[in-house]
């Protein structure tokens, strides 16, 4: 799998493939790339895990108590996409836990986009942060650098506001927040703006002098303009900055981040130490993930999974024989695809390299899984390899929406254990031959975790047309649109 040259077009001619062991090596490279590597030490003064895990809790707390309840209440009508289905729901919601309706919704968004709950079809239900919520400050922290990344998404834009100029300033967002960390203290916010300024300037210049891309059909790139300069005038960088100025800080400031004085007059911005290391992370490139225990062999599956992850495909095969040599097959088997079936999809996929190592035993339960939707690529490659297809041809197999789904569990498994180059050069291994299909068709798979890893694809992708059109979709399917 190789990533894309800085200057090759966004939209690429030749057909990409999604194949098995590549997608896979993605995400197993996640956890063993952050384990061989040295980890950096954070700025002075940054609080210990547990106290910054304490403050995400509380900024989550309201998110929680709803995804819990959604948990116990789960059904035919637990939580919808849809207003009518989310307005009777409320109700309930604001007598169980007395929340106001604005409180429910705003917990609500956040608990889906923390990766809280999930939804499926009209379905609510717990996701796997939830259910590691009191115990691991790493998943706690995980799930609040989730909505941090998403903090456009759970705070409205001001009103009559052109969505391009809304997109402009979510984009140079990062370049603000970077001066607050640098700034270790409080930032004036009129030289807040002046960066804001400057680099809305400088976005419009790049915009202006990057020629559209088009694919050998004559399409062009990115979502028929995206990144292409348009013909009508621009206005004045600096108009209604103030106001979008504004709108970032408290859209930040409400997902705890930073801190911003009320008033009008003399107000500076200042990072708190949760924003503070969510940043330093940024610019660090890493990401914190769950410590695997020792001892896979007498381990449950999920923490053996866990504990072999972070080796490479033999030594881990060696782990899956002799955990395997300590059960039964059939209560090993079954084990594993309990775990298969739970939300973390980088598990998911170590699962049915488990089962693999099993063999024939396990065919009639793998089988027997292609009839559930998240497990069902997997199960038809687990097939397909095991009826003696070469590992880089199974994948034909798949349908165009089955390696989609694949694509963005995978994707999942990245933006959860691994580092943001890593689900940046995941693009490659899509089987969709340019980013707007790409993009169309994640929509249309209806996969829980789309929004969570489109926004974390967004902000990791350093391609600013590219990382517009990503947070676009994320937008769309966020709010239900096409």
């Amino acid at each position: 799998m190789t990533s894309r040259k800085p200057d090759e077009p966004l939209v690429r001619n030749s057909r990409l493939r999604l194949v098995r062991p590549q997608a896979l090596a993605t995400a197993r490279r996640a956890v063993t790339t952050r384990r061989t590597r040295p980890v950096p030490r954070p700025p002075e003064g940054t609080p210990p895990r547990a106290e910054l895990a304490r403050q995400a809790r509380q900024v989550l707390a309201d998110a929680v108590r709803i995804a819990r309840w959604v948990a116990v209440e789960r059904g035919a009508d637990a939580m919808s996409r849809t207003d009518s289905g989310t307005v009777s729901v409320e109700e309930r919601v604001a007598t169980a836990l007395d929340l106001t309706p604005g409180q429910i919704r705003v917990g609500w968004d956040r608990a889906r986009l923390a990766g809280l709950v999930e939804l499926h079809g009209d379905t609510a239900r717990p996701g796997w942060r939830l259910h590691a919520w009191d115990r691991d400050d790493s998943a706690v922290l995980r799930g609040w650098v989730a909505l941090f990344d998403a903090w456009s998404l759970v705070h409205p834009a001001p009103e009559g506001v052109a969505p391009s100029a809304v997109a402009e300033v979510v984009e140079a967002v990062p370049q603000v927040l970077s001066l607050l960390q640098l700034s270790q203290g409080p930032v004036p916010v009129p030289a807040l703006l002046d960066l804001l300024d400057q680099r809305v300037e400088e976005l419009r210049g790049e915009r202006c002098e990057v020629p559209p891309g088009s694919d050998e059909e004559g399409e062009p790139a990115l979502d028929r303009g995206i990144g292409r300069a348009s013909g009508a005038a621009e206005p004045p960088a600096g108009d209604g900055l103030p106001a979008l100025l504004d709108w970032a800080l408290e859209g930040l400031a409400s997902v705890g981040a930073l801190t911003l004085e009320p008033g009008t007059a003399d107000r500076h911005a200042t990072l708190t130490p949760l924003g503070n290391w969510a940043v330093w992370v940024k610019l660090e490139q890493i990401c914190v993930a769950a410590q695997s225990p020792a001892g896979n062999i007498e381990q449950s599956a999920g923490d053996m999974l866990r504990g072999c992850a972070r080796l490479t495909p033999g030594p881990a095969r060696d782990e899956y024989r002799a955990w395997l040599a300590a059960r039964t097959l059939s209560s090993a088997v079954s084990e594993l695809l309990t775990v298969a079936r739970g939300e973390d999809a980088l598990l998911r996929g170590l699962a049915f390299e488990a089962l693999r190592v099993v063999g024939a035993p396990a065919e009639a339960e793998v089988r027997a899984t292609v009839a559930e939707p998240p497990l069902r690529p997997y199960a038809l490659l687990w097939l397909a390899e095991y009826e003696g297809a070469d590992a880089d041809d199974a994948q034909e197999v798949l349908t165009r929406e089955e390696s989609t789904w694949l694509w963005v569990d995978t994707a999942a498994a990245v933006a959860d254990h691994g580092e943001s180059e890593l689900l940046v050069r995941h693009l490659d291994s899509a089987v969709q031959g340019n980013v707007p299909a790409l993009l169309e068709e994640v929509r249309a798979v209806g996969h829980p975790r789309t929004v969570q890893v489109l926004v974390a694809l967004a902000a990791a992708h350093p391609d600013p047309a590219l990382a517009k059109a990503v947070r676009r979709a994320a937008f769309q399917v966020h709010t239900g649109g096409a």
